[in-house]
């Protein structure tokens, strides 16, 4: 499978990187192998060892994207190909508060993806203290350390049961960047 045949076969259903995700998780197509396409940590497209350098391919690409037993694939109505994340297949690379009480964050990713950080958006830490954030279908965007930093200035220490952490405030959720004792 090809990037030109996949282009071609997501057209031909009338998705393109304008038009809203479409849903994946309801499709279940045959398994057609591997595609040496790779999603670097840092949110890189590269396929054959080439990055990508049309926004809008790469738009268009991961509104397909799914992942089932820590795998990713590319899914169309008819075929699921296999394609290799290093990390998370998106970055977490801006926010901003929607309101002037600063009640509501809205984040987006290195996709173009705009959400509020709320309760279905939760954010999570890995063991070496590395943030994640789910933007849909469980696909996760890795917090952009800049964003991560930003978020540490707003964050209030709060003593709980796990011990001091940096805490702040989102759509009535409360979320952690750690523990700093």
């Amino acid at each position: 499978m090809s990037l030109e045949a996949i282009t071609k076969q997501l057209s031909s259903q009338g998705i393109t990187p304008q038009t809203k995700i479409p849903p994946v998780e309801d499709w279940d197509p045959d398994y057609c192998g591997e595609m040496d396409l790779q999603i670097k940590a840092n949110g890189d497209w590269f396929y054959t060892g080439t990055i990508f350098k049309r926004v809008s391919l790469v738009k268009l690409l991961a509104s397909v994207l799914k992942m089932e037993s820590n795998e990713y694939f590319l899914v169309t109505p008819v075929e699921k190909i296999k394609i290799t994340v290093d990390d998370a297949p998106f970055v977490l690379t801006e926010w901003q508060w929607q309101d002037s009480a600063q009640t509501i964050m809205s984040v987006k990713n290195n996709v173009g993806d705009e959400f509020i950080l709320d309760e279905s958006h939760p954010i999570s830490i890995n063991d070496a203290g590395e943030l994640y954030i789910i933007v849909r279908r469980n696909l996760l965007a890795k917090v952009h350390r800049n964003v991560y930093y930003q978020w540490i200035d707003l964050a209030q220490e709060v003593k709980t049961k796990n011990g001091t952490e940096l805490i702040f405030t989102s759509a009535e959720s409360e979320f952690s960047l750690g523990i700093i004792d």
